[in-house]
């Protein structure tokens, strides 16, 4: 067993604690980076699957990612727009097959008056509530215990309105079903990014991409970072006082006077800390879970929807694929869709064997783009489910009554020890800019603590 001495120990080489290792070096303190993985990223996975590159986990870049903005820059990395040229389709709630333009789905007047009206009724709940302290709220109790479905239920009688404006947050954006959280819940999601009109318009939240993909954020970082990133070493036990601390991983043990816990919270108790965490940390931790998504990805020889006058972008809450976008590679000539289906849907094509899962989305994509979409050539389903290190996607959030009750302390630091990801984040949470700001913001916060010994 090697041992080592650094000023900060952290634990997890995704974007969070990566930008905060880089931050506290860059400030003079000593860090070691452990990583149980055997790659930097966390949940951010750029691979080739049969020769064709794939985003596994997250990709998108929005212009109010400021955040994720700089970093790119300093990294000297471009981004390309998603390709979004022709019309959109939606599928309703009477099965109909719809091509459209503009940022509003095709629906009747009636509904279309709905969506608009609960928009602007979320839009002030967002700005209200704001995204930094939503359990400060007067009204944080009241939204915390009613689940987003029951929200809806009371604010709209008009079903599909009430399931597509339900979509943005639950299967799109949680990958939780509607009763499942809180309307508080879902209107943090809301103002952390901006506004809800912001999450219904997927040309804004789904502007960009990384050339190479944005795995390529965390590499660089830890490529800066040289030998202080190890590969390959999960810590199984964290020793602490008020002011030392000692993490004891696989292979390696690392003395330190601060700890960064870098990892989803669903993972803090595969640590064993000595002492325990406080009583009420243990129990805000057992109201915090990812969701469940699969994130399908289809190459196809050429891009044949482009032909077609399609931009590639699709949703239907009625649908085992709830929304798909073109996906295409910059400069690849083969065509990519990513589709998405979550929580219950998920489960449910789970319990199926790989042909059948496989057979049940394409006929899914079918549905959207017709028989062409039947025939990749490359196929594959990112399921986070499965990784031991995630165990979900895209994000971890509230049960009912979990943000009001708890949401003030989860960031509190523990002694020595801090937490950090794009969890926590007020904006651009659950978005690799949140765990960029997260990480900067836990950088100082050990170097103010620091600097006033």
């Amino acid at each position: 067993m090697t041992e080592i001495t650094r000023d900060v120990v952290i634990i997890g080489a995704g974007a969070s604690g990566l930008t905060a290792a880089t931050d506290l070096k860059a400030r003079g303190l000593s860090v070691a980076v452990l990583e149980a993985r055997d790659r930097v990223g966390g949940r951010l996975w750029t691979d080739t699957i049969e020769g064709a590159m794939l985003e596994i986990g997250g990709q998108w870049v929005s212009p109010d990612q400021t955040a994720l903005i700089e970093t790119l820059e300093n990294l000297k990395l471009d981004t390309f727009s998603r390709y979004r040229e022709g019309e959109s389709i939606y599928i309703g709630r009477d099965g109909k097959h719809t091509r459209y333009s503009g940022d509003r789905f095709p629906v009747d007047a009636e509904t279309a008056a709905e969506m608009d009206r609960l928009i602007v009724i979320l839009d002030e709940l967002a700005e209200s509530v704001g995204a930094t302290e939503p359990w400060a709220h007067p009204r944080a109790q009241e939204l915390d215990s009613i689940t987003w479905q029951a929200w809806l239920e009371e604010n709209t009688d008009n079903i599909e309105a009430r399931d597509n404006i339900g979509l943005f947050v639950a299967e799109a954006m949680l990958t939780k079903p509607r009763h499942a959280f809180s309307a508080l819940q879902a209107i943090l999601m809301a103002a952390s990014a901006g506004s809800f009109s912001n999450l219904v318009d997927e040309d804004f939240i789904l502007d960009k991409r990384v050339i190479g993909g944005l795995q390529q954020v965390p590499l660089r970082l830890a490529e800066n970072l040289g030998d202080d990133v190890f590969l390959n070493q999960p810590v199984r036990r964290l020793e602490y006082t008020e002011d030392s601390v000692t993490a004891i991983a696989d292979g390696i043990t690392v003395k330190a006077q601060y700890a960064i816990m870098a990892v989803p919270p669903n993972l803090y108790s595969r640590v064993d800390y000595q002492p325990p965490l406080p009583r009420l940390k243990h129990q805000m931790h057992q109201h915090m879970s990812l969701g469940l998504v699969i994130k399908v990805h289809a190459v196809y020889e050429t891009p044949f929807w482009r032909e077609d006058g399609l931009s590639g972008t699709v949703f239907s809450p009625y649908q085992l694929v709830h929304e798909a976008y073109d996906n295409t590679n910059h400069e690849d000539p083969r065509g990519t869709l990513v589709g998405f289906v979550s929580d219950q849907h998920a489960d449910k094509v789970f319990m199926q064997d790989a042909e059948a899962r496989k057979a049940a989305i394409l006929d899914s994509l079918a549905a959207y783009y017709g028989e062409k979409a039947q025939n990749p050539v490359v196929y594959y389903e990112s399921d986070w489910g499965s990784e031991e290190w995630t165990r979900g996607a895209y994000a971890t959030s509230f049960d009912m009554g979990g943000l009001a009750r708890y949401g003030a302390m989860q960031s509190t630091p523990v002694g020595p020890i801090y937490w950090s990801s794009s969890d926590l984040a007020a904006e651009g949470f659950q978005h690799v800019d949140g765990a960029i700001r997260v990480g900067h913001d836990t950088a100082q916060a050990i170097i103010a603590r620091h600097d006033s010994k």
